[in-house]
This record gives structure tokens, sequence and C-alpha cells, in this order.
């Protein structure tokens, strides 16, 4: 998706949105900036004034849904709203170096940190350092080298809505596929946009 697409789309509140995210961006290093963006994540979802594109609240067969609803030309982050399914969710995985902060828009999501312990070339070994069910309204980040997590919506009928600001776009990770106990084999993924 070119700059000029993710420009064109609006939402109800997104001056007001883009606003409150410029602001913290721009507050200092890399640990003030993802408070600064959970604070303002936390203020902005139970805002009215502040709503999601439509499409947002449709779920895709098969996997998660990921919309880039706004990237900054002169920050450079990249804010992605994601929908997901009863049941769908994601593998252990890494966000490539980049900083996020993610908060929950509607719905819940059970969200599980892990610990690198060792890597063996391209195997890994993690161990789960524990997990939260995240809410509406609540808001976490992740700050490499600490970035692996998985994520779930564990509903058997209700989507989950999820917003996540990155330091700048995110379109390919690692996954991590379980091999032999603790141990899990790295695998690229792309991680294209859904319309």
């Amino acid at each position: 998706m070119n700059e000029s697409a993710l420009s064109d789309i609006r939402f109800p509140g997104r001056a007001k949105l883009v606003a409150l995210l410029d602001t913290a961006v721009t507050s200092g290093d890399e640990h003030q900036v993802t408070a600064a963006l959970r604070n303002a994540l936390s203020s902005i979802i139970p805002d009215s004034e502040i709503q999601l594109p439509d499409c947002v609240s449709d779920p895709v067969e098969g996997h998660y849904a990921r919309r880039e609803i706004y990237r900054s030309a002169q920050h450079g982050y990249s804010v992605v709203a994601m929908t997901w399914g009863p049941g769908q969710g994601t593998p252990v995985h890494d966000h490539c170096g980049l900083w996020c902060v993610e908060g929950v828009w509607q719905g819940g999501l059970d969200i599980t940190q892990y610990e690198l312990l060792e890597r063996d070339g391209e195997r890994f070994r993690f161990r789960g350092t524990g997990g939260m069910i995240a809410g509406p309204g609540s808001a976490g980040s992740l700050i490499p080298p600490h970035e692996y997590h998985a994520i779930r919506n564990s509903s058997t009928d209700q989507i989950a809505i999820s917003v996540h600001i990155y330091k700048g776009p995110m379109e390919t990770c690692a996954m991590f596929v379980p091999v032999d106990g603790e141990w899990f084999a790295r695998v690229e993924k792309a991680l294209p946009v859904d319309l």
C-alpha cells in the first residue's frame, strides 16, 4: 500500500488520534515514547469522538486481519488495526526490532510473553514468562529485545479488535514454530495488509 493510499483512509476522530500520537512519539527516548503512547491509547480507546474505519469490524476467514489505518510521513510510525475472529491468533513472534504499543479496542485478547533463553542457529529456546487477558482500554508495549509474544482471541463467538502503533511499517516478522519442548524454528513471515 503506498503513502497516498494510506492518507486517503478517513474515519471520525482521525485528526484527534493523529495529534495525540504525534505528541507522544516526540516525547523522548523509546521508553518515554512507548509510555506516552500507552497513555494516549488508553485515553483514545474510550473516546467516542474517535471511531475506527468500518472495515475494521470485518474479520477475515482463516487469519486475523491487519489493516494499516495511518502512517506518519513526518514521524515514520504506522498504526495498524487488527481484527481477530473467534479463536484466531498468532504463533510466538517478534517485531523485527521495532518497538510497538498495542491496545485492545474491543473484546479480549490472551497475550503470552516469552523470554529467549538461548539460540542455536535458526533454532530458538523460549519460555513463557506469563500471560494476561487484556480487555478494552488496556494497552501494553514491547521494546526489543523483549519483543517475543503470542496473541489469541479465545472467544468462541465474538471478534476482538486491537490497535498497534509501530515505530515504522512492520511488513515482515519472524515467527517461531514449535520443534521440541521449548525449542522453536525461526520462519520469516510477510505481513500483508487486508482490505
